[in-house]
């Protein structure tokens, strides 16, 4: 894939990528640096989905253009005119044929036999020989728990702990005592001393799931703990030196964050020494009928009578069409209740939660676009809760919004 420079500062320059996304911004660690201020930090990702060539916006400031259109995500077709700020680039598949490592069938207690999972295996393989900082993203229920196992078991600490802290389940006024421990007597109810997490990892792995959810108070104190590799307890004046390799995971886009100032960029940078994106199971549908195996297999079912339900090619090609927008979490769920059941539940998707009446063309457009956005509000909500059985936290995670703001649509639609 190339990308020529037509107009902006950067004019003439011609950019030639042999991976399968790169991200253009103004930022250093964009791999199409552009010297355009109007051009955010991290501005546009394009990358290679399903054998097509997409471009997606990185909640940039000024937007993405595909051919004078405002766009989030869209495909890009050879000769295509991106237009980022000020400048604008054209699109071209040529170049070299992108060479991409692939590893095994199996990573830990990962499998997959489609080549997105394999080049994951690979790139993760490569992580856990070294003791790089490896920062795991991809949407909710791709397994990025089982792959920071997986890269502990396979690295050079697999005998020292593996310790997991959930920063998204855990008060922001107690996550710092957590993270690097307290003194007693450091506030109410601090009755005795206590080894944060990144002590008690000493020689190990810690695992920093939901980072995103890191509050930006805390997130110098991060940065200095991964920098300087020591930390001080709440109520010390004193930093203890600390041996601990650091896999975070998030399902949000940092690089969108940083845009937002909601996220420190050279935390970023810091986290993201190596970087791996977990598939959602949509882009490896071919994995479903080993999967599907696994699972039963883990459930001790694997013989069971219930299991050949799910074994036929009927069953096999309804689970294929269906998107899954749960990932493999939702697919586990799945199976265990086909097996419960003794039948397979309907994978027919939900009814579309928007109005589908035509709007009246007569009424004021401002009143009619707030009705349709407040019903789709709404309705998204309901259906966001039901789906996580009343869990807010849990909700506001998956819909990609802090949790006070979350609570106030709730409010706002007289849900809570």
């Amino acid at each position: 894939m190339s990308l020529e420079v037509i107009a902006g500062p950067d004019a003439g320059r011609r950019f030639v990528s042999e991976d399968a996304r790169f991200t253009i911004g103004s930022d250093e660690r964009a791999d199409l640096k552009l010297g355009d201020r109007s051009v955010s930090h991290f501005h546009a990702e394009v990358a290679i989905d399903d054998g097509r060539v997409t471009v997606r916006d990185l909640g940039s400031r000024n937007g993405t253009f595909v051919d004078g259109v405002s766009v989030l995500h869209a495909h890009l077709a050879a000769g295509s005119t991106l237009r980022l700020g000020t400048t604008e680039l054209r699109f071209a598949p040529e170049g070299k044929p992108i060479a991409i490592a692939l590893g095994g069938e199996r990573f830990g207690a990962m499998i997959g036999q489609s080549p997105a999972m394999r080049a994951v295996f690979a790139r993760l393989a490569r992580a856990a020989a070294s003791n790089a900082t490896v920062l795991l993203t991809g949407e909710t229920g791709t397994g990025k728990e089982l792959a920071a196992e997986a890269v502990h078991a396979a690295s050079k600490r697999a005998a020292r702990p593996f310790v997991v802290v959930d920063c998204g389940a855990i008060p922001h006024d107690l996550l710092e005592s957590e993270l690097f421990g307290h003194e007693k007597g450091a506030f109410t109810g601090a009755v005795g001393a206590r080894a944060g997490a990144f002590e008690s990892a000493e020689g190990g792995t810690l695992f920093l799931d939901e980072i995103g959810e890191l509050g930006t108070a805390l997130q110098p104190k991060l940065l200095r703990a991964l920098e300087k590799r020591e930390v001080k307890r709440v109520g010390s004046d004193r930093y203890h030196p600390v041996d601990v390799r650091v896999v975070a995971a998030t399902n949000r886009d940092l690089r969108t964050e940083v845009n937002a100032n909601r996220f420190r960029a050279d935390l970023y940078y810091r986290l993201a020494v190596v970087e791996v994106r977990l598939p959602p199971l949509r882009e490896r549908r071919e994995d479903l009928p080993a999967l599907v195996d696994a699972i039963l297999a883990h459930l001790g079912l694997a013989d069971a009578p219930e299991a050949a339900l799910l074994r036929t090619p009927e069953a096999r090609d309804e689970l294929a069409r269906h998107p899954w927008p749960g990932n493999v979490r939702e697919l586990r769920n799945y199976v265990e209740r086909s097996v419960a059941l003794a039948e397979r539940p309907s994978l027919r998707e939900p009814e579309a939660a928007l109005v589908t009446a035509p709007p009246d063309a007569h009424g004021d457009l401002r009143a009619a676009r707030k009705q349709w956005t407040s019903s789709f509000e709404k309705s998204f909500l309901e259906e966001l809760l039901a789906k996580h059985a009343g869990n807010v936290s849990a909700a506001a995670r998956a819909a990609g919004v802090d949790r006070k703001h979350f609570y106030r649509l709730l409010w706002r639609h007289g849900l809570r």
